[in-house]
């Protein structure tokens, strides 16, 4: 385990179908392989000791012998003294009736049996003819593997007896013994819980609980994984053998990200391949790894490949104490049968891709899409209070950087959708001490453009006499400087809202306010904020996708050039003609701080998991000693800015993160980040 991360893997042997003997040979092979992964547990198909295409087979006495043996070869001693738990399929027979069964076993012991609950008798599928459902089934086996006919007495490892195995000098068992004979040296009988409600919790790693289905058991309308997930499970194991079809592989995958996300779980699917009989099926072992509704892990189909992901048990459990409607009932309590496993934290190679942008999708397709739906919502938003208020005009603050931009092409998108006039939209640009150029000619470009009313007024003069008001010294270029700045060009939005009767739309992002990078009652207040909910990381991909999409040709080029210009709030004056003042330079890498403000925020993540997610992400752009330096920044200044945030305008919520009082982020003002700050320190 690592920071929260267990690894855990799907594997599927290549067997031969009624050779157990082989098939235990090569689903040790696999245990062996995924073991020096890291892995601490590994999912195997769905009757892969005996294949599931054994058809009558299964009825052969031989048959069952053999899976069981086989079972134990795998149980003792290849599992023993090993730090993974191991889940197999095979046939058992219980209370004289057979059943299709999990094997869940551990450190060279079975801790339990599952058998399948629902059992498919339709097309191509006929178990019923050789299999009984588990549901209401419980007990416990007794596993006895004492052969009479041998005369030497047999080893026991554990609590097992392997039989056809000799005490002696050619055995390669001998180290394994460590276990009694009973009273008359014969035999030694464990019994082993049978039944579809066992959990199996791993005592000594924190959040890790984990149930088991069988392949139908995840099609149905009630999975048995709801109550497994219900009743603690974080995760669930499901071992397959589901034939392939045109088609079937995409329903697949979304039945298993689905019930992940569904039960706020990871899901490992086992699915059964190469090595079953193409009699009439062909298997493709389609093995699925999930977590929370995302695939981590997807084999390729008809290869026999064994899957790996690191499972986030941190966040499966955060979901949970979030999501009140995720309510545990006391009859699961009740009805389930907890076995404790002790599971050590086993050290692996971290391989999980960790994405730098987490707001942002990285496939283009799922991106542009993104953008859209975030564009829609922010227009929606709008056009609402618009309706409401019967407003036929706004003002808009114009800096020509991105989160002013990006509020004047929703207001655009919002007025085309009430079909009012675009002369409706007061566009107000304010040139100021720190003014360049370059933002100053792209605003006016992309209001031309764009046909909204153009108000210019240069604030230079009454910030000028305001600072003589108060005895400031022009030359202290401090917080008062700049502020004055912000202020002024609220107050003139305000007074231009109230002469045309009009609404003033906020610009600032949440990122900004979750730094509270903002000027309190200046670029802080609007009547309504379209950016609220939007993270700086994605402003610009919302506005490069209105360049990308708009059939506007100069438009685009000003929004081009806008994505190339520096972010800057533009209140000192410029050097050579050129930006002074860059916001990353002061407050730190936007895309860190939206990284961190998404773990604090969407998972509650501890800092030193926060830093250790910013290492894998960032490593080839910022070292360990530049993330810890930007991180300590935002805890900082997101603990005393909250006031800020306090009393945001309205805005509409576009992503699972936001920082409305009124929504998701109920804080104190006066919280204490000295804990937090601590921990980073050691």
């Amino acid at each position: 385990m690592k920071n929260g991360f267990i690894k855990v893997a799907a594997a599927t042997p290549k067997i031969k179908v009624g050779d157990c003997g082989y098939n235990c040979k090569e689903i040790c092979r696999r245990i062996e392989e995924v073991y020096q992964q890291g892995v601490q547990l590994v999912v195997f198909p769905e009757l892969c000791v005996t294949g599931y295409t054994a058809g009558d087979l299964f009825w052969q006495q031989s048959m069952l012998d053999k899976a069981l043996d086989s079972l134990l070869r795998i149980v003792v001693p290849f599992t023993k003294d090993k730090e993974i738990a191991v889940i197999v399929g095979l046939p058992m027979l219980f209370k004289r009736k057979l059943y299709n069964v999990a094997a869940v076993i551990y450190d060279g012991e079975v801790a339990g049996f599952v058998p399948k609950s629902h059992i498919p008798n339709y097309s191509e599928f006929y178990e019923a003819r050789h299999f009984s459902s588990g549901v209401g089934v419980e007990g416990y086996q007794h596993i006895n593997y004492y052969d009479e006919e041998e005369e030497e007495k047999p080893i026991v490892a554990g609590s097992y007896i392997i039989k056809n195995f000799k005490l002696g000098q050619d055995s390669e068992y001998d180290d394994e013994y460590d276990g009694e004979y009973d009273d008359e040296g014969e035999y030694w009988e464990d019994s082993v819980p049978f039944g579809t409600n066992l959990l199996f919790q791993c005592t000594n790693i924190k959040n890790f609980t984990f149930a088991v289905e069988i392949c139908e058991d995840l099609w149905v309308a009630n999975p048995p994984s709801t109550g497994h997930a219900l009743a603690g499970a974080t995760v669930i194991a499901n071992l397959s053998a589901s034939d392939e079809t045109v088609g079937k592989d995409s329903y697949r995958k979304n039945l298993v990200s689905g019930q992940s996300a569904r039960t706020v779980s990871a899901y490992i699917y086992a699915d059964a391949g190469e090595g079953e009989s193409t009699t009439d099926l062909v298997f493709a072992a389609h093995n699925l790894i999930a977590e929370n509704g995302t695939i981590l892990a997807e084999a390729e189909k008809f290869t026999n490949e064994t899957v790996y992901a690191e499972i986030d048990l941190d966040k499966l459990a955060a979901e949970r104490a979030r999501i009140s409607t995720f309510q545990p009932t006391r009859e699961a309590d009740s009805e389930y049968e907890e076995i404790e496993i002790e599971l050590q934290k086993r050290k692996f190679v971290f391989e999980r891709k960790i994405d730098k942008s987490p707001f942002v999708p990285v496939n283009e397709s799922e991106r542009e899409k993104r953008c859209e739906e975030i564009l829609s919502i922010q227009t929606m938003g709008l056009k609402k209070r618009l309706e409401h208020t019967g407003c036929k005009h706004v003002v808009v603050g114009i800096s020509g950087g991105l989160d002013s931009t990006l509020a004047l092409l929703v207001t655009v998108r919002a007025f085309d959708s009430l079909g009012l006039d675009r002369k409706g939209i007061i566009t107000v640009t304010m040139p100021g001490f720190g003014t360049t150029d370059r933002t100053y000619n792209n605003a006016l470009k992309m209001i031309r453009v764009l046909g909204c009313e153009l108000k210019e007024v240069n604030i230079a003069e009454a910030v000028e006499l305001h600072f003589k008001q108060i005895g400031h010294d022009m030359n202290i270029r401090d917080v008062t400087y700049e502020n004055a700045q912000a202020r002024q060009r609220t107050y003139l939005l305000m007074d231009f809202a109230n002469e045309y009767n009009g609404l003033v739309i906020g610009t600032g992002d949440m990122s900004e306010l979750a730094l509270g990078w903002a000027t309190y009652n200046g670029d802080h207040m609007s009547m309504y904020g379209v950016n609220a909910g939007v993270p700086k990381t994605l402003v610009r991909h919302l506005v490069k996708y209105f360049a990308d999409t708009t059939e506007e040709r100069k438009l685009t080029e000003v929004l081009n050039d806008v994505l190339d210009t520096p972010v800057s709030p533009e209140l000192l004056p410029p050097k050579n003609g050129k930006i002074a003042q860059k916001t990353e330079d002061l407050v730190g890498p936007y895309e860190l701080h939206d990284f961190f403000l998404y773990y604090v925020l969407r998972f509650g993540y501890a800092p030193k998991k926060i830093l250790f997610l910013a290492e894998k992400a960032f490593q080839e752009i910022y070292d360990r000693e530049m993330i810890l330096k930007w991180l300590k920044v935002f805890y900082k200044r997101f603990f005393s800015q909250q006031f800020k945030r306090s009393c945001l305008p309205d805005g509409p919520k576009v992503g699972t993160v936001a920082v409305s009082p009124r929504g998701d982020l109920r804080m104190p003002s006066d919280a204490c980040v000295r804990e937090w700050l601590e921990e980073l320190e050691r």
